[in-house]
């Protein structure tokens, strides 16, 4: 059997407005969307947590904000 070829993804999560006063502003988190859709992401504020998201649609549930966070993809 051969290995899936990997489609994962780096990305962060850019904020314009904190309304938790919790994460600041600018890039928040940085993360991977791996080949199955499964997300990991890295906080970057003073908390310092990971977290684990089945998918975009997840993690764009959770933090979205009402558009005040975007994903952006590496390049």
């Amino acid at each position: 059997m051969n290995a899936k070829q990997s489609t994962s993804r780096l990305f962060t999560l850019v904020r314009t407005e904190d309304i938790s006063g919790t994460s600041g502003t600018g890039v928040v988190a940085e993360g991977v969307e791996f080949s199955d859709g499964t997300c990991v992401l890295h906080w970057l504020s003073q908390l310092h947590s990971i977290e684990i998201c089945a998918n975009m649609h997840v993690v764009a549930a959770i933090h979205g904000h009402e558009g005040r966070t975007m994903v952006m993809y590496a390049t």
